[in-house]
């Protein structure tokens, strides 16, 4: 089991962050805030896909008008993206944002931070510091000569402190880089010095398999590490993407309350099912219970197992929840360690489904 760093709680709409509760998963529109309907069309695949907040970029005023209709009708919490002018974080919070994300490297003076973080404190919502790789102080650039762990590590704790003197500490810290190992020696040096929650991810983590694995190996490792309280895996294209391969990342590291884990044989020479088709059939089956069990944030996880052979096969499907384990046309299930049946290989698949859902009641 994991060991989570132990973190105050802020709440973004009704959605706890930090403080041992599950992890939110949290993407971000890519239309147009100002188009409500576009805008509203992309939340509601985004929840629907599993995500737990989102955030919209309001970069003039004409987005911040239409955040007061997305806030009154988005399904999940909506969150502010602020550059540049504080004037549009006290637009966003009077339009019913939950939450305010502002970057050190671009907001400004301590006076207009002290203007948000009051404007928050009477709209008890909380603030996120965001500090990014790309848009760091220039005086860190200089202090450090360039972009550093160490300047993004200094760069949120200096806002926190800042707004802790303005008697403000509803606060989530988020330090990004696109650089993987940069990343990891940031969040931990901000895991040693704050108690706030953490929003963990790798900015601009580019496109496809590499975007997957390079998300993965920055938030998949500071997770096993007990950092991080909130995550958003950031790819390039429609951002539905980003919720699938979230889940993904939480469920590896055990972090996805109702997840069913899948272990499957990667097949050898001794194979003598066509377990491919078995393990795409059965996975196929596994999302929509998964996707019931996360929505009703089952407590115990689910493991299942589907294996293709006498040498893991029987030991591996036994340390399952349900297993299966595939022999010369025919295939042997487990149910929690005990041998419950056999059955023709081609019924298997639907065998250890029906395992499953008992399990699953």
């Amino acid at each position: 089991m994991i060991t989570r760093e132990q973190t105050r709680q802020v709440r973004v709409g009704g959605v706890p962050i930090g403080g041992g509760a599950p992890i939110p998963v949290q993407s971000m529109t890519n239309t147009r805030t100002e188009d409500v309907q576009a805008t509203l069309a992309q939340i509601r695949a985004l929840a629907d896909a599993g995500c737990d907040i989102v955030r919209c970029a309001v970069p003039t005023a004409e987005a911040a008008d239409a955040l007061s209709e997305i806030t009154a009708l988005s399904p999940i919490p909506v969150v502010a993206d602020i550059h540049f002018d504080h004037r549009l974080a006290l637009a966003a919070i009077r339009a019913g944002a939950a939450k305010i994300r502002i970057n050190p490297g671009n907001i400004g003076s301590a006076e207009r931070v002290a203007e948000i973080a009051e404007a928050a404190g009477r709209a008890g919502i909380p603030i996120r510091i965001g500090v990014n790789g790309g848009s760091l102080e220039k005086e860190l650039l200089a202090k450090y000569g360039g972009v550093t762990a160490e300047a993004l590590a200094e760069s949120a704790i200096r806002q926190v402190e800042l707004l802790h003197g303005m008697g403000f500490f509803d606060l989530v810290v988020s330090v990004k880089s696109s650089d993987v190992r940069m990343n990891l020696t940031a969040h931990r040096l901000l895991a040693e010095r704050t108690d706030h929650p953490l929003h963990i991810g790798i900015t601009e983590a580019g496109v496809s398999q590499a975007a997957l694995i390079k998300s993965a190996m920055g938030i998949g490792t500071l997770l096993c590490e007990g950092i991080g309280d909130t995550i958003r895996v950031s790819l390039t294209g429609d951002p539905v993407k980003e919720i699938a391969a979230a889940r993904d990342i939480l469920r590896a590291a055990d972090l996805l309350p109702g997840a069913i884990q899948l272990i499957a044989c990667p097949t050898c020479g001794r194979t003598k099912a066509d377990l491919t088709a078995a393990a795409e059939q059965i996975a196929g089956a596994l999302a929509p219970i998964e996707k019931e069990r996360i929505r009703a944030r089952a407590a115990r996880p689910l493991t299942v197992a589907v294996m293709g052979c006498a040498v893991n096969g029987p030991g591996e499907a036994a340390h399952a929840d349900a297993g299966v384990a595939f022999g010369d046309g025919r295939a042997v299930l487990f149910r929690r360690g005990e041998q419950v049946g056999t059955v023709a290989a081609e019924h298997a698949a639907d065998a250890l489904l029906e395992i499953v859902r008992e399990l699953s009641m």
